[in-house]
C-alpha cells in the first residue's frame, strides 16, 4: 500500500486487522498539539467507551475494511480513548478530536447527558458527532448528528428474556450481570426484560432477583458474578448483556464447577465465546455483526463529506458491498433489524471473523 493510516491508541497499540498496514502511535494520554489531517484528507476519530475491549476492537476492524476499499490515502484514522469508561472519562478525546479539524467523530458514549455540552462545541465548530453502537435518550438526540446502530435496539431486551427464559422451560430464579450503572444502551434492555416479566404471562415464573455491574470491566464481572452464586444458591440463569461480561461469567461457572447447573446467555464475541459454547458451559447467545458498524461509519463520512449527501432523516447513501443505508426519522441507520443468535451451528464460522 502507498500510504498508511495512522492510528493513535489510547491506552496500548493493538494490531486489530491485516488488511490495512498501519503506523502506530502509542500512549495513555493524548499528545498536544495534535497533527491537523491534511487539506485532502479526512480525518476520523474512534472514541470507544474504553479501550482494550475486544467488541470496540471489532468495530474499529470496519473502519479499516472500508477505508481499504474507498482508499486509504483518503483518510486520517484515530482510534482512541480512556482505559475506564466513566461519565466523563472521554472528554479528553473529544477535545483532541476537535483541536485536530477532525471531520467527524463516531463515539460509543459513557453517559446520556454528562458530554452534552461538549459536544455541542464540537459540532459548532464543523465537526460531525455520531454515535455508534447506541443511540441517546430522545430528549438528548439533538446534540449528535446521527447514530449508528448494531441493531434496532427495541428487539434485544425481548430476544435475551426469551432465549434465557427457553432454555430454563420459562421458570426460574435468574440475575442480570450488565455493564455500568450508566449504560444507556443496557439500561434499555433492562426495562424491556421487566416489562416482559411484569406484563407477559409467558414469564409469570421466571424471577429477576438482582441486577449488578462489572462495569465492563473482566475483573470487576468476574467479582460480581461470584458474588451471585454465592449470594443465590438456588439461582437458575443469569442474563450478561454485554460482550466483556459473559465471558467473564462463563469463566467462573467453569471454575466454580457450576457449568450446565445455571443457564447463561447474553451478548457477547463469537471469537471470545466459542470455547464456552463448544463446552456447553453456555448454549446460546445473541450479538449482531460488530464490524459492520465501523464499516457503514467509514462509508457515512465519506457519503457526506465527499459525495456531497447530507445526512439527515430520510436520506439514503452507497456503504459499499453492505449496499444502501436509509437514515430512519430518529436520525438512527440499524445495521441489522434484530439480533444474531449464535449457537453450536454457526459459532465456529463467526469465531474466526470477530
Amino acid at each position: 500500500m502507498n500510504k498508511k493510516i495512522k492510528i493513535l491508541l489510547g491506552a496500548v497499540a493493538l494490531a486489530i486487522v491485516a488488511v490495512v498496514a498501519v503506523k502506530l502511535s502509542a500512549g495513555k494520554n493524548p499528545p498536544a498539539p495534535v497533527p491537523v489531517a491534511a487539506a485532502n484528507n479526512l480525518c476520523v476519530y474512534f472514541i470507544p467507551k474504553n479501550m482494550g475491549n475486544p467488541y470496540f476492537d471489532a468495530i474499529s476492524s470496519g473502519f479499516y475494511h472500508a477505508f481499504a476499499e474507498i482508499g486509504e490515502e483518503n483518510f486520517t484514522y484515530k482510534y482512541v480513548g480512556p482505559d475506564v469508561a466513566t461519565d466523563t472519562s472521554q472528554v479528553p478525546y473529544i477535545e483532541e478530536a476537535a483541536n485536530a479539524g477532525a471531520a467527524a467523530i463516531f463515539i460509543a458514549i459513557n453517559s446520556d447527558t454528562a458530554l452534552d455540552g461538549l459536544l455541542d462545541q464540537v459540532r459548532a465548530r464543523g465537526t460531525r458527532v455520531y454515535f455508534i453502537n447506541q443511540d441517546t435518550a430522545p430528549a438528548t438526540k439533538q446534540h449528535r448528528d446521527a447514530a449508528i446502530m448494531p441493531v434496532n435496539f427495541a428487539t434485544v431486551g425481548s430476544a435475551q428474556i426469551e432465549l434465557l427464559a427457553s432454555q430454563l422451560g420459562y421458570a426460574g430464579k435468574f440475575a442480570i450481570l450488565s455493564a455500568t450503572p450508566e449504560a444507556p444502551d443496557q439500561n434499555a434492555w433492562i426495562e424491556t426484560i421487566k416489562n416482559q416479566l411484569d406484563n407477559n404471562p409467558a414469564y409469570a415464573k421466571m424471577e429477576l432477583v438482582e441486577i449488578v455491574y462489572g462495569d465492563d470491566q473482566s475483573g470487576k464481572s468476574t467479582v460480581m458474578m461470584k458474588s451471585l452464586l454465592e449470594k443465590y444458591p438456588d439461582l437458575n440463569g443469569v442474563i450478561a448483556p454485554t460482550a466483556v461480561g459473559l465471558p467473564a461469567a462463563c469463566a467462573v461457572l467453569e471454575r466454580e464447577e457450576m457449568a450446565g447447573k445455571i443457564t447463561i446467555t447474553g451478548l457477547g464475541l463469537p471469537s471470545e465465546m466459542a470455547r464456552f459454547v463448544r463446552s456447553g458451559t453456555c448454549q446460546a447467545f445473541h450479538l449482531w455483526t460488530p464490524p459492520d458498524e465501523g464499516y457503514i461509519a467509514g462509508y457515512l463520512v465519506w457519503a457526506e463529506k465527499k459525495l456531497g449527501i447530507a445526512v439527515k432523516p430520510g436520506a439514503t447513501f452507497p456503504a459499499g458491498k453492505l449496499g444502501n443505508y436509509t437514515v430512519r426519522p430518529n436520525g438512527q441507520i440499524l445495521a441489522l433489524e434484530a439480533p444474531m443468535l449464535y449457537n453450536a451451528a454457526n459459532i465456529e464460522k463467526y469465531a474466526v471473523q470477530y
